[in-house]
């Protein structure tokens, strides 16, 4: 049986575990509380004018004016999106380091052999910001006005087509892969470091297509010097009604869903990450953001951030079986 002396120490220690957990969690509950009491930063796994940028930006004013704190937007571009993704995974999970990012992060497990972060378990989902559907463009110069006549001139020359994207293992990669696996046709991947260049080659017409997010081709299509000869999302974009799917245009199972989301490191206190959540839907519902996103051809688009979470999960699955089927090289 323990000493006296024994018992009292061991209940002064108790008493001081449970003094300091106390102290933890009301410490905790009042930077939750004061939430935010400085500028937060968003970093974006892309360059500056990327649609990913132009819709973190587009929101991140708007969030600020609200929760009275600048929010202010970094750059991290590389590595297909990992080295900003790497910055975010290694923050403080104290609320101001977010990360704004496409569906590449769900992409990037499958496509590189290893990476310095796990794309799940590192990571909490906020919600998603907005569904962008991606349109195949080409150069009217190349005489090929429909999806059919695109895949008859890919089928009477087997591999003389070309498609550009965005980097090797990008979201529009995989949109170009699963549309050139539906419709059973050989193509080959141009890779640049982003949508500017891709659009520039399409347009010089020394690249056949390119599956592009709407934004930073609505301004040449609507000018004429890009074709949309579909979109490749499930549905219709609200930018572009009369341009059909790649499905309506008769590739079935061709379909892509290209979004861009908030997310931030794990251990984010929920009461933080619900809290961004709810000002995102907010500034979504700002006449100025409304507008903003109409003009870019981006549908505003949100989850609860439990149900961000299992969407991602369901979303690396389903890439990773793309990546397979595609063969498309793991970068080490």
């Amino acid at each position: 049986m323990p000493m006296p002396s024994v018992r009292i120490a061991r209940h002064a220690s108790s008493v001081a575990l449970a003094a300091a957990v106390v102290s933890t969690l009301f410490l905790s509950a009042l930077a939750q509380q004061s939430y935010p009491n400085k500028p937060i930063r968003v970093i974006v796994p892309f360059a500056a004018g990327s649609t990913t940028d132009i819709i973190a930006r587009a929101i991140a004013d708007k969030m600020g004016q609200s929760m009275g704190q600048s929010l202010v937007v970094d750059n991290r571009s590389g590595a297909s999106g990992t080295i900003g993704q790497q910055a975010v995974a290694t923050a403080p999970a104290d609320g101001y380091t977010l990360m704004v990012h496409s569906s590449s992060h769900a992409v990037s497990p499958s496509t590189f052999a290893k990476l310095p972060f796990d794309t799940q378990a590192d990571f909490a989902g906020v919600t998603p910001i907005s569904s962008l559907p991606n349109a195949l463009v080409i150069a009217p110069a190349k005489n090929i006005r429909t999806l059919q006549a695109l895949l008859a001139a890919a089928r009477a020359r087997p591999g003389s087509i070309n498609f550009a994207s965005a980097g090797q293992g990008s979201a529009t990669h995989l949109n170009a892969e699963k549309f050139r696996l539906a419709a059973k046709i050989e193509a080959t991947n141009i890779p640049f470091k982003g949508s500017a260049e891709a659009v520039t080659e399409v347009l010089s017409g020394r690249v056949d297509y390119y599956f592009s997010p709407i934004a930073p081709v609505i301004g040449q299509i609507r000018d004429g010097q890009l074709l949309a000869l579909a979109v490749g999302s499930p549905k219709r974009a609200t930018a572009l009604p009369e341009v059909p799917t790649t499905a309506e245009a008769g590739v079935p199972g061709s379909e892509f869903n290209f979004w861009i989301g908030m997310m931030a490191p794990a251990k984010t206190p929920r009461a933080i990450v619900e809290r961004l959540h709810d000002e995102v839907v907010k500034a979504l519902a700002t006449p100025e953001v409304k507008e903003r996103f109409l003009k870019l051809g981006a549908d505003a688009w949100t989850l609860e951030p439990e149900q961000f979470d299992a969407y991602i999960k369901k979303e690396i699955a389903s890439n990773a079986q793309l990546v397979k089927a595609a063969g498309l090289q793991v970068q080490q």
